[in-house]
């Protein structure tokens, strides 16, 4: 089976779905406020069950390796799922908006000062990876499902750091930004 033009389609409309939910009008009939709890909670077993994949496979356990990425997976989806329906439905959240007015006034900036600057960094380079993660994955576990092992590795050795990085930093967004729910 080719994988190519679906991990290209994926790869393109994936990212710029999410981003048009920035710029799109928010469905106001309801809201569903446990979804960023939510979200940092997938990532975080996310990033639990791809140290545990590797650790599988590195003694050889093949079949709990496929197990515990089949769930990474399949939770990396439901996230994706549960934060569009969470942008979709809510504003975006500004990081030091104490009195939740989405304006950051001079007291507001000052109160965050310089730690901002750390927010915004891990904001942003979660974000650009993300969009990354998506092509190296559906690679990655295209090689696996064709059995050419060798390039699974090679390109696995690529995915992993990133996708750990990615899960591990949505729950620090997720952290330094709740106080501000």
């Amino acid at each position: 089976m080719k994988h190519k033009p679906l991990i290209i389609i994926l790869s393109l409309v994936v990212p710029l779905l999410v981003a048009l939910l920035y710029v799109t009008p928010k469905i106001s009939f309801f809201e569903i406020n446990f979804l960023p709890l939510l979200n940092a909670t997938i990532n975080g077993t996310v990033f639990f069950t791809l140290i545990f994949a590797v650790k599988a496979i590195k003694s050889g356990n093949k079949k709990l390796h496929q197990k515990l990425i089949y769930t990474s997976f399949i939770l990396s989806t439901i996230f994706l799922i549960s934060y569009v329906i969470h942008h979709a439905t809510h504003d975006t959240v500004k990081f030091g908006d104490i009195d939740g007015n989405g304006l950051l006034s001079e007291a507001e900036n000052i109160k965050v000062s310089t730690f901002k600057y750390f927010y915004y960094f891990i904001l942003i380079s979660h974000i650009l990876l993300s969009a990354i993660i998506i092509p190296l994955v559906l690679v990655t576990w295209s090689r696996a499902l064709k059995e050419k092992f060798e390039d699974h590795k090679k390109i696995a050795r690529i995915t992993f750091p990133i996708w750990l990085y990615v899960s591990a930093t949505g729950v620090l967004v997720y952290i330094l930004i709740s106080p501000y729910y």
